[in-house]
């Protein structure tokens, strides 16, 4: 019955994901089908299917979809008064027309930030800033979300918040996961360079192969010269440093801080003086980074962030008729994100169906059946040798999509206990995890920032799938052969 079950089970995840690859059916309904199908198929009663899976999952990703409402407010906002026009114009004149060098720089300032930022609110404003300035050099819409995404993947392997997995769970060190998560962090870069070289020559822009191998050697070595010098520093001077950076950190608040209200006070006077003009006022520029800065600096909630966003950019902007902007801004930004908010629906659906619908269902129940239907499975899969683990999951790997076996935000987070209890190495575990995730941080289609930029750049997100994946199931490979040689040679 079991095996009955599973070969069910896996030829609905498999005809699900081919029909969505190749654009068939819309994720929009696939999604929702295997949520209903893959529980059904497990053992769950029809009424438990309803209740706990596609009606619980509807509003699983609640917080979600509602920060991409307000964040799509505000982008609605910036167009409809001018900013993100000339915004856009700004952001063209200073970088000049050079769309490699710009696209690296915007790479370069997505990883920075987020190697502390997380979650679709903090993606909807950087992107607000960061889409505008690529476009207005002439960069296509694929990759421009492209490049976003490799930024966003490997910001994320630097942030600590997404470390607790492998150390709560693995018993790792924290010093373990660092050390591999930089090399991952190369990995990627390296990547993401060729990816930027080798689209922006699809897209038919000019490359100067000189100065991109040039500007490569360079940011390699110093890159090189800054791990070396940070592995060598003693624990002592690293607290002390960190220390330092503390305090300025303090400082930088407060005068944030300050500007902030001093500004606000400049645009009251303004509005007082009943002063208006077609030209924008310089401050107005500062409205997508209102959101960044209270989150980034000041560590406001997301909705909150937004909310002060809108109400400093009706200030910043204010002239006559900004009631009715303001009010059609709220309105047409709910209504434009709207196919984004109706794919969660799907995602959170499919999340319960494969994860469980939580406490409430396993308190009367017990095990969620899925689960315990592809456990013994996926236990089975263990490779002993570095060849045999290379291969496996190098093949296995887009497994990480549509929230599959190898996906952390799918049936990962219960693979990693079943190679642990079978005696595979702590830190390849990790290694394998990191090395796929690259597929599931970049690539998959029911990532909720990848359906909000494709929903933004107005682009199939099944398109930026088959985009990035030539590049990051060979980044796979590459983390999964550099997992071999650290943990199990």
């Amino acid at each position: 019955m079991q095996t009955f079950q599973l070969i069910l089970l896996f030829s609905v995840f498999f005809i699900m994901a081919i029909l969505m690859f190749l654009r068939k059916l819309p994720a929009l309904l696939a999604l929702p089908i295997m949520a209903f199908l893959i529980p059904l198929i497990s053992g769950v009663s029809f009424v438990d299917t309803l209740q706990y899976v596609i009606g619980h999952g509807a509003v699983k990703l609640s917080t979600a979809y509602t920060i991409a409402i307000f964040g799509s407010m505000l982008s609605v906002f910036l167009q409809k008064t001018g900013i993100a026009e000339n915004l856009i114009k700004k952001g063209a004149e200073l970088s000049g027309d050079k769309p490699w060098s710009v696209s690296v720089l915007m790479l370069i300032i997505i990883i920075l930030l987020f190697t502390t930022l997380g979650g679709l609110g903090a993606i909807i404003m950087v992107a607000t800033i960061v889409l505008p300035i690529m476009a207005a050099v002439g960069i296509g819409p694929i990759t421009i979300v492209g490049i976003f995404l490799f930024g966003l993947g490997t910001g994320g392997l630097l942030n600590a918040g997404n470390w607790a997995l492998y150390i709560n769970v693995l018993g790792l060190q924290i010093h373990e996961v660092r050390s591999f998560a930089l090399i991952m962090l190369a990995l990627n870069f390296l990547c993401a360079l060729v990816y930027i070289t080798v689209q922006l020559f699809r897209d038919g822009q000019e490359i100067n192969f000189t100065r991109i191998t040039l500007f490569s050697g360079l940011f390699i070595t110093l890159g090189l010269m800054v791990l070396l010098i940070y592995f060598k520093i003693s624990e002592k001077n690293r607290f002390e440093i960190e220390k330092f950076i503390n305090y300025f950190w303090i400082s930088l608040k407060y005068l944030i801080a300050i500007f902030l209200v001093v500004i606000i006070i400049i645009n009251f006077r303004r509005i007082i003086q009943k002063k208006e003009s077609k030209v924008i006022h310089w401050s107005a520029y500062l409205t997508p980074l209102i959101p960044l800065l209270l989150i980034l600096i000041f560590e406001m909630e997301f909705i909150s962030a937004f909310i002060c966003g809108l109400i400093y950019g009706v200030i910043a902007v204010y002239q006559k008729g900004i009631k009715n902007i303001f009010v059609r801004s709220v309105f047409e930004g709910g209504s434009a994100v709207m196919p984004a908010v109706v794919l969660m629906f799907g995602i959170g659906m499919l999340l319960n169906a494969i994860l469980g619908p939580g406490n409430d269902w396993i308190q009367r129940n017990g095990t969620w059946p899925v689960l315990s239907l592809l456990q013994p499975v996926l236990a089975e899969i263990v490779p002993e040798s570095p060849l045999s683990y290379v291969i496996t999951f190098t093949l296995l790997a887009p497994l990480a999509l549509y929230r599959g076996p190898l996906n952390v935000w799918g049936m990962g987070y219960g693979l990693a206990g079943i190679l642990l209890a079978s005696g595979m190495n702590p830190g390849a575990i990790m290694g394998m995890l990191l090395g796929v995730g690259q597929i599931q941080s970049i690539s998959d289609p029911t990532n909720t920032h990848n359906v909000w930029l494709a929903n933004e750049m107005k682009v199939d997100v099944q398109k930026i799938l088959w985009n990035t994946l030539p590049y990051t199931w060979t980044l796979s490979l590459l983390g999964l052969i550099a997992s071999a040689l650290k943990f199990m040679v």
